[in-house]
């Protein structure tokens, strides 16, 4: 039997984040496809740092590294025989395309307005690609607007999701995770935790995660006296399913255009409801059992965590039941992607089309 090569291609800026978990996932998935070889490959952006985070998740996993339009990358592309590249970097669709190799995109980031020349190559790489996956309907009308395109379509991205429930009425508090930096939300959590009025001691607000703001909001929370806080910093993936899954809600508050919003998954899939601001594609990711405030405003955050803690059992566990269900049915199961790959192989259309 011969065996399909796909090749998976990121650009990393040397973190671990949401894009090197979904490869990753996805990677593992075909893996065990006995009709597909897989690589990894993740293409170092312009200022990339290896950062310890990212060592530590990759750890044993079979990754490469390369360089833009490099030898590597040229070699493992025309290796290929199905390159799946994430977002659109126009060096990996013209080798693909040179190779003449079946090319699909994951588009994970929302397309701005900036007429610029670096996005005008991402547009119309996007334009060569066999098909195009989009991880939101809102980052799907920044790309292709009401003229949606033939090969066009929506794929919630996911990862490795964490497993595991507690008990709706052995849970507690808050929990947030995610990079420590600017209008990701922390610094409007926090000022959102101390301005409402709850009980810190069965409402605690757990900190996962790590960045540059790291000190700044460490400081805050000393100055301020605000009890409940508890600073936690980078966990492994364990201790965050384990955190997640005892909190009583997540909280996912950014002010950044949020493109999707892996963490609003993960807490679902473990049947913990969401408490998230009105930005990007956020909202798709928290579904409809969601708690939604505009993104920024830390009256209207501190509001619903105190509808949150005053909500009543059984409307509680109600919610926590209904987000894992509905999730089920919003996301695709992983065996889509490597069907999906021998369908563009054998050159018949996209799925309901």
């Amino acid at each position: 039997m011969k065996r399909i090569k796909l090749l998976l291609v990121s650009p990393c800026q040397g973190a671990y984040g949401g894009i090197e978990a979904f490869v990753l996932a996805v990677a593992a998935a075909v893996r065990k496809e006995p009709d597909f070889e897989v690589r990894v490959c993740f293409k170092k952006t312009k200022y990339f740092t290896r950062q310890p985070t990212l060592k530590t998740m990759i750890a044993g996993e079979p990754v490469e590294f390369c360089d833009r339009a490099d030898k590597d990358l040229a070699k493992a592309i025309r290796w290929a025989d199905v390159v799946h590249l994430q977002n659109a970097s126009p060096d990996v669709v013209a080798l693909a395309k040179l190779f003449r190799k079946r090319l699909v995109l994951t588009i994970h980031n929302y397309m701005t307005r900036e007429w610029k020349a670096h996005r005008l190559l991402w547009r119309l790489g996007a334009r060569f690609a066999d098909e195009r996956w989009y991880n939101s309907n809102f980052v799907w009308a920044t790309w292709e607007g009401d003229r949606k395109r033939p090969g066009s379509r929506k794929v919630a991205t996911t990862s490795k999701l964490p497993e595991g429930w507690t008990p709706p009425e052995q849970r507690s508090g808050f929990a947030f995770i995610g990079r420590w930096i600017a209008n990701k939300g922390i610094e409007t959590l926090l000022d959102a935790y101390a301005q409402a009025a709850l009980d810190r001691e069965k409402w605690p607000l757990v900190l996962m995660g790590d960045g540059p703001l790291r000190s700044l909001v460490e400081y805050a929370i000393q100055k301020r006296g605000v009890p409940g806080v508890r600073v936690l910093g980078f966990v492994d993936e364990e201790t965050k399913a384990e955190q997640m899954k005892n909190a009583r809600w997540v909280v996912v508050p950014p002010n950044t255009r949020e493109d999707f919003g892996l963490t609003a998954i993960e807490a679902r899939h473990l049947g913990v409801p969401c408490i998230i601001t009105r930005d990007g594609g956020l909202p798709e990711a928290g579904g409809r059992q969601a708690l939604i405030c505009e993104p920024g405003d830390i009256a209207g955050l501190a509001k619903l965590l105190e509808q949150a803690s005053q909500m009543t059992a059984p409307e509680y566990a109600e919610r926590a039941d209904r987000t894992r269900r509905e999730l089920a049915e919003e996301l695709e199961p992983m065996d889509f992607y490597a069907r999906a790959y021998r369908r563009i192989l054998r050159r018949e259309p996209l799925e309901g089309a």
